[in-house]
């Protein structure tokens, strides 16, 4: 049975079903995910760590994902979305117990390698449970056959589960700072994993078992010959993920609590900010023109808004430069502006990779895209702590800017056309 067979008595009901069963288990898993984060980012930078140190927690559960997207991509093939989404859910649990075994007692070092071994088991199991949730779209899409041709259909899937994905990091941010200030650090992380347990049990009891099962690919030549479209694209994803998370990681939420903001309030703000950028990805279908075939509107806007979204930290930083009054506000309103065009960019770009992939193998070109987009936030993540330690918001900002001009140079190359050799069954023929 492959992915563009369904099932006996398969119907565009079933795959709506499934859907809303794979989003919902997602939406539990980055809930929890959200809070890890904050979790860790406040309570060692409450320790006294460094900017550096605080990028360096989080290093290897970005390096993890580039990885676990490839292998991950391959195995859902393999094994079947299902596998995947449970090898994910049990892989966080585990990563949430030993982070929740960390003692106090520890030297500062080793206190650091354990929470970097923690944090590296956490970034396999996101990035696992990512790339079978976002094959789980193009294969339900398929099997629901929508009357438009498939391509408008595909573009509001993506775009809800992305957007609602984003909205519920945002309230995990948040979680995060209120289980921290109530719970504490262990505590939390116990919570976080029992509520983990309850999507475990209804991703075994409610998602097909055989659902996204193909051929996988035999050798790791066939795994990475993907199409120009997927490749070109792949590369602008590292760029653009890279551009946020240089100034968004460490520098935002260090520079906000350097102008006198409390823990609560830029653990509120970032939570904000991302259930807003959120709900504009949700929106995007609503903002981006759309085509018969999918790609020749859709691929000229991914290269518009990746130009205005460089020009938004070329402003910022002259506001940082000149030093302007209540910098913090032109800050603030300049991330919103950034969230915003970041978000449709994001969109665009999800809606793409679903578009350029087959849906015989969309599992593994999904993997690949998304570990480029992975190995994008490791290198956003690294140049956080340095630059931010270096040049403070200056420099962040001016690494963000030249990493969108890389972003929009490459979305030149997308192409507007697939071959029919590339052609996925989705798309009107």
């Amino acid at each position: 049975m492959t992915a563009t067979t369904p099932p006996p008595g398969a119907s565009a009901g079933h795959a709506v079903r499934n859907y809303a069963i794979v989003t919902a288990a997602y939406w539990g898993f980055t809930l929890t995910d959200g809070a890890l984060r904050m979790l860790v980012l406040l309570h060692f930078y409450k320790l006294g760590y460094s900017p550096f140190t605080l990028a360096f927690l989080f290093l290897l559960y970005e390096a993890a994902g580039v990885l676990a997207n490839l292998i991950g991509g391959w195995l859902a093939t393999r094994y079947g979305i299902q596998r995947m989404l449970t090898v994910g859910l049990v892989t966080q649990i585990t990563g949430f117990t030993l982070l929740s075994l960390l003692n106090p007692a520890w030297t500062a070092a080793m206190s650091v390698a354990w929470v970097v071994l923690a944090q590296g088991i956490c970034g396999v199991a996101k990035d696992l449970t990512k790339t079978a949730s976002k094959s789980a779209i193009k294969i339900t899409q398929t099997q629901a056959k929508a009357q438009d041709g498939g391509n408008n259909q595909l573009f509001k899937w993506v775009a809800w589960f992305t957007g609602s994905k984003n909205a519920m990091k945002g309230l995990g941010f948040f979680l995060g700072g209120v289980m921290l200030q109530t719970l504490g650090f262990q505590h939390s992380l116990w919570a976080m994993a029992g509520l983990l347990l309850l999507v475990l049990a209804g991703v075994v009891l409610s998602v097909p078992s055989m659902m996204g099962k193909a051929k996988a690919s035999k050798s790791a030549r066939e795994l990475f010959a993907k199409s120009a479209g997927i490749n070109y694209l792949a590369a602008a994803r590292v760029a653009l993920f890279g551009a946020r998370d240089v100034w968004f990681v460490v520098g935002v939420p260090v520079f906000l609590y350097s102008q006198g903001w409390t823990f609560t309030m830029v653990g509120g703000f970032l939570a904000a900010w991302t259930i807003g950028y959120g709900l504009v990805q949700a929106l995007a279908p609503n903002i981006v023109r759309r085509s018969p075939d999918g790609l020749s509107a859709e691929v000229p806007a991914a290269r518009t808004w990746s130009l205005v979204l460089a020009l938004i930290p070329v402003g910022i930083a002259a506001a940082v430069l000149l030093e302007l009054p209540n910098l913090q506000w032109w800050v603030v309103g300049g991330l919103g502006l950034f969230g915003f065009a970041f978000a449709i960019n994001s969109s665009v770009h999800s809606y793409l990779i679903l578009a350029y992939a087959g849906s015989e193998k969309a599992a593994e070109d999904v993997g690949f895209y998304y570990a480029a987009n992975a190995l994008g936030r490791f290198i956003g993540t690294l140049l956080s702590g340095l630059l931010y330690q270096w040049g403070g918001l200056l420099a962040a900002l001016t690494g963000s800017a030249l990493m969108l001009l890389v972003c929009w140079l490459v979305t030149l190359a997308l192409p507007t056309r697939l071959t029919l050799a590339a052609q996925p069954a989705s798309a009107p023929r």
